[in-house]
């Protein structure tokens, strides 16, 4: 498998290291709760400020994408001006005050594997390309604390360069090729397979399809982390 590399081209040698599974990690969006009709909501909201129509294929185009990504995309479709500064905060701010009122859907399989993790001390990180503050909205409703968390603010590169894995398994002091991935989306698969990752995909609004190296569920009910070591013991 090929070096990955940070952001401007510089490689980064990642030598493979011990047998076994190192770390485990999250996606958010998609894959531990599903957000997606309320950022579908709130992308519609935004849009009809800017005077524009939005449906369920636009949405499908900003899927496990950056903020960055997203207000561009809707300026690109904008009617009436405003700028990107003001996109982003009607987003961030309309997605943080949905999450604060109403309850999110936690997807099948999440809170048994996020436990089964947690409870054999098994490092893990959460990495996504929403906003800190979406994040700590999220997990306030979850309930649950990671010992490593990878935002979009903290990279210079989103989803689907490889940045946010890479710097999530420097956090947790691991080697990337021994570490799972599990995404929805293939932006985020994209970054975590070019990263080194063993990934596997429980696709959300977009198929995602099988291929060597890469593992796709139906749902996390069908992951455990006894199947996460085996996968990378066959590794």
């Amino acid at each position: 498998m090929p070096d990955a590399s940070l952001p401007g081209g510089q490689p980064v040698q990642v030598a493979p290291g011990p047998a076994g599974l190192q770390g485990v990690l999250f996606d958010m969006d998609g894959l531990l709760v599903d957000t997606e009709p309320l950022w579908f909501e709130v992308e519609s909201i935004v849009m009809a400020r800017l005077g524009g129509d939005w449906d369920p294929a636009d949405q499908q185009h900003l899927i496990g994408g950056s903020l960055a990504r997203s207000v561009d995309y809707l300026l690109g479709k904008a009617t009436r001006p405003a700028s990107r500064e003001t996109v982003a905060r009607w987003m961030v701010g309309g997605m943080v005050e949905l999450l604060d009122s109403r309850p999110v859907p936690v997807l099948p399989g999440a809170r048994r594997l996020l436990a089964e993790v947690a409870a054999a001390g098994m490092p893990h990180a959460l990495v996504t390309s929403s906003e800190r503050v979406v994040m700590e909205a999220v997990l306030r409703q979850l309930r649950v604390t990671f010992p490593v968390t990878v935002t979009g603010d903290d990279v210079a590169a989103t989803k689907p360069d490889p940045e946010p894995y890479l710097l999530a398994a420097a956090r947790l002091d691991a080697d990337p090729r021994r570490c799972a991935a599990i995404e929805d989306s293939p932006n985020g698969v994209a970054s975590a397979e070019a990263a080194g990752c063993l990934t596997v995909a429980v696709p959300s609004l977009v198929p995602i399809p099988p291929r060597p190296g890469r593992l796709v569920l139906a749902s996390l009910a069908e992951l455990s982390l006894d199947g996460l070591r085996q996968l990378a013991a066959g590794r």
